[in-house]
This record gives structure tokens, C-alpha cells and sequence, in this order.
């Protein structure tokens, strides 16, 4: 346990990269029950490669949240594995957002939570908790 309390923003980045993860997984899954809709899927370039976004999209939302728990133990290894997988999270809400403008306000919604996650992470406070 770090000798400094936790900040109040370290929770909240917690709670905000489980909504970033959630977020993830409910782009994947919409975009796993698009699979019968011939557009779409020809946007992607095919089924296998729309069907290989959404779940690489549900996986990296589960552990999002499955490591946010380590946010609050002040773990640094969760705060560097959350960092790399918010920018993962980006990158992929990006393409689907490019890819399928049917869900675009999702996607970048999902951006912007893990840009606030990514901005809390690293403040001045949270490196302190960190670093304990």
C-alpha cells in the first residue's frame, strides 16, 4: 500500500477507464450483430476482417476493466498496461469510427473518455501515488 492517499482523480480514473472499457465492449458487440448488414460488412472489407475489429474491440474493453482494479492498489504496471491499452482503445475507436459512421458519436465518445483517462493518469498527483 502507498504511504500517500490515494487522490481523489486516481478513483476517478478507475472508474473512467471502466467506462472507457465498457464502451469497447458495446462498440464490438454492435458491431458483431452488424455482420448481416451487406454495407457495413463491405466497408470492412469482408466479414472475417469486421468480425476480427469488433472483437479485438470486446477484448480490449474487458481488460480495461478487468486491470482498472490495480488503478486503485496504486500498481504502476496497471497504470503503464491501462496507458498502452487507452491507446490501443484510440487507435481502434478511431478505425471503427472511420470504418463504420453509423456508430461514429460512440466511438468518439470512447475517445474522449480515454484521453480524459489518459490526461488524470499522468497529473502531477497520480504520478506521486504512483511512485510510492
Amino acid at each position: 500500500m502507498n504511504s500517500i492517499g490515494r487522490p481523489g482523480g486516481v478513483t476517478f480514473i478507475a472508474v473512467l477507464a471502466w467506462i472507457s472499457g465498457a464502451l469497447d465492449v458495446i462498440g464490438g458487440t454492435i458491431l458483431l450483430f452488424q455482420t448481416s448488414v451487406a454495407a457495413t460488412v463491405e466497408q470492412f472489407g469482408g466479414a472475417s476482417q469486421m468480425i476480427a475489429s469488433a472483437i479485438f474491440s470486446i477484448l480490449v474493453g474487458v481488460v480495461v476493466i478487468a486491470v482498472a482494479g490495480g488503478l486503485l492498489r496504486g500498481s504502476s504496471g496497471a497504470r503503464l498496461f491501462i496507458t498502452i491499452l487507452q491507446v490501443i482503445s484510440i487507435g481502434a475507436s478511431i478505425f471503427l469510427a472511420i470504418a463504420y459512421p453509423a456508430g461514429a458519436i460512440g466511438e468518439y465518445f470512447s475517445v474522449l473518455v480515454s484521453v480524459i483517462v489518459l490526461a488524470f493518469l499522468w497529473s502531477g498527483r497520480a504520478n506521486a501515488f504512483f511512485r510510492d
